[in-house]
């Protein structure tokens, strides 16, 4: 069971992001590559108006590398919207993002006279923090594990002809779809105080069994897997030693499992396709 998560300093961070957006000539939203669509806000459609959209897929190197170039080829058909990739390790590729909005907007950034300003949002724990650190060069933003680390909104120069608005972390409340609510669980984008590990821990089993079993089988050296989410939850709690009065502990278990898939050590995998996600919008 999912505990309400949704704290009112993201409601305010809604308001201050409308506020702004006049002010602002791109939209910059940092994505959980493994599932751009339930890490996305479907407010900043309505919010950004003409503005260009630069949609980056973060954590790319968790992700199933196949499925993540079906979604920059699916944002990039998108009006006035391109896609990247980006990898924590590899920060090459973050650092060309102001070259890469510079053509978005040829008009602005040719001088210190027109800056380009470009507002950069995305929900907890999906990594905008540390993006912002690899943009300015050195550790400005705070990171960390845990959701909604940052709490105010703030300017921050990259270059004379650059400039970031950074908002807190705001994940979209109120969705009706429990799948979204497990994957962003999943990923860590809602506070673990605020799931139940065996629960979310059987969604990823049960998604695993479907898509990427052999994930499982080499990860914890099963010769075969057993037909059932329950099941395969139940055999790995005996096989870690994770046991209480006799039987599987399934919360430690799921904690288990749910912290590895969330440290890669699973392997790469992507917990949604594009066309097909986009039709589960509550």
């Amino acid at each position: 069971m999912l505990i309400n998560w949704y704290p009112g300093h993201m409601n305010k961070a809604r308001k201050k992001i409308k506020e702004v957006m006049p002010a602002v000539d791109v939209v910059i939203e940092v994505l959980d590559a493994r599932l751009p669509y339930s890490s996305s806000n479907p407010m900043i459609e309505s919010l950004r108006g003409s503005k260009p959209y630069l949609k980056v897929l973060s954590k790319s190197d968790l992700a199933d590398p196949a499925i993540t170039k079906q979604w920059q080829a699916y944002f990039r058909e998108q009006r006035d919207t391109d896609a990247l990739a980006i990898t924590t390790e590899n920060r090459s590729t973050a650092k060309t993002i102001p070259a890469r909005i510079q053509k978005m907007l040829p008009n602005r950034g040719q001088s210190f006279i027109k800056p380009i300003r470009a507002l950069i949002m995305g929900i907890p724990n999906v990594g905008k923090s540390t993006l912002i650190n690899t943009l300015v060069g050195k550790k400005i933003a705070s990171v960390g594990n845990e959701p909604a680390v940052t709490k105010a909104q703030q300017k921050i120069h990259i270059s004379d002809t650059f400039y970031l608005i950074d908002s807190p972390g705001m994940t979209w409340p109120g969705a009706t779809n429990h799948m979204i609510n497990y994957r962003l669980a999943a990923s860590g984008a809602i506070r673990d105080t605020a799931l139940e590990y065996d629960d979310v821990g059987l969604f990823a089993v049960d998604y695993l069994l479907q898509r990427y079993p052999e994930l499982i089988t080499k990860r914890y050296q099963l010769k075969a897997l057993p037909q059932s989410a329950h099941e395969v939850l139940e055999l790995l709690g005996k096989k870690q030693g994770y046991m209480q009065n006799g039987r599987p502990d399934l919360k430690r278990t799921g904690e288990m499992l749910i912290r590895e898939l969330r440290a890669g050590k699973l392997g790469r995998l992507s917990f949604e396709e594009p066309l097909l996600s986009y039709r589960f919008r509550d």
